[in-house]
């Protein structure tokens, strides 16, 4: 499939009207009718012509250019509004984990900066079996604590509760992540097929205006056949037209001889001149084939000039496939590595869930030790 550049046709166009206008300016020229008369009418229409096809190439361009930009416009639209909605997923998810398991009562120095410490604070003497009594208050003795057992179940009780709590945290907190992990996946497929949609639009576009293109070419490729073999059907007739003209006519089949001036061999008299002699017609005839000969010649070079043409739209068309090929197997190799990474980063988060997870299961024991060494004294 040939693809037409713009630049190429631009440079089509200029050297079509150089030629067509070297081609008038032969015929105002040559043509002694049209030189005597006045106006050209042919010119003025291939003029006209001609402007219109520059109009409809640039329309063209215009099209293809707009359709792009309209394209890219989509494709940036999707990728800004992906990356907001993932950035928004992120803030969201750092705050709900902060909420949930980094709030300010789960610290070790909280009762230091307490705001309701003072609420909170017991009385100086509560009960007998009040932990604050030192040994100096003399208010309890070795021996006398008569709610021990009470104490003893009581944070058994505890610390079971607080282990069914923190299950129960940890299997909201595996499934509400879950869910976030199959709407990310979910929305991905979708940014996905909504970029291969735009893709595939892209790729029906461009192969209908390269179609366009190409029967336009087409269709001007052969009306500007059509246009010269009529010009030189026309050409042809003229000049048998005149050549018969010229043999039968009654110029020549009367005596020239009768207008020879006696001032000299090279003048005439006008009223007696019936024609030329045959020598000076040899030499029209010659000339005439010459010219005939030179335009063969400047066709064919014409010719020739539209084959390389050809070629060289040829080899543009064959070096964009190439690179179009090259920018999709780029593509191909960013997408998976980007694949790889997105799964070494999700074993990462895998691992550091397993950390925490274990970190947050043995901190219970630790606070049950701690509590447990402060009572005893």
């Amino acid at each position: 499939m040939d693809i037409v550049q713009p630049k190429d046709l631009e440079q089509d166009f200029r050297l079509a009207k150089r030629r067509q206008a070297e081609l008038c300016r032969q015929k105002l020229i040559f043509n002694a009718r049209n030189r005597i008369i006045g106006g050209d009418t042919k010119a003025w229409d291939i003029q006209v012509h001609d402007q219109k096809i520059k109009e409809a190439t640039e329309k063209a361009r215009d099209e293809i250019f707009a359709a792009e930009m309209r394209q890219n416009d989509k494709i940036a639209c999707i990728l800004e509004e992906r990356e907001r909605r993932e950035r928004r997923d992120l803030c969201k998810a750092i705050n709900d984990f902060q909420q949930n398991f980094q709030k300010p009562e789960t610290r070790r120095e909280f009762d230091l900066s307490d705001p309701l410490a003072l609420k909170k604070d017991l009385p100086a003497r509560q009960s007998d079996n009040d932990a604050r009594n030192t040994v100096s208050g003399m208010q309890k003795f070795m021996g006398e604590d008569l709610n021990f057992r009470e104490r003893k179940k009581f944070q058994q009780e505890q610390n079971r509760e607080w282990s069914l709590q923190q299950q129960s945290e940890w299997k909201n907190a595996r499934e509400e992540q879950k869910r976030a992990e199959d709407l990310y996946v979910k929305t991905r497929l979708q940014f996905d097929k909504t970029a291969m949609h735009l893709q595939n639009l892209e790729s029906a576009t461009r192969k209908a205006v390269c179609a366009a293109v190409k029967e336009f070419n087409k269709s001007q490729a052969l009306e500007s056949a059509e246009r010269k073999i009529q010009e030189k059907k026309q050409e042809e007739e003229d000049n048998l037209a005149e050549i018969s003209n010229l043999l039968r006519g009654d110029l020549l089949s009367e005596n020239p001889q009768q207008a020879a001036s006696s001032f000299g061999l090279h003048r005439v008299v006008p009223d007696r001149w019936k024609g030329m002699t045959r020598e000076q017609l040899e030499q029209i005839r010659l000339v005439q084939k010459q010219q005939v000969q030179e335009k063969l010649r400047l066709q064919e070079e014409e010719r020739q000039r539209d084959l390389d043409w050809d070629q060289q739209r040829v080899q543009q068309a064959r070096s964009v496939l190439l690179l179009e090929r090259e920018q999709q197997r780029q593509q191909r190799d960013l997408r998976r590595a980007l694949d790889c990474s997105n799964f070494n980063l999700a074993k990462e988060q895998l691992l550091q869930k397993k950390y925490m997870k274990e970190v947050y299961t043995n901190r219970p024991t630790e606070d049950y030790f701690a509590q447990f060494n402060t009572g005893s004294r």
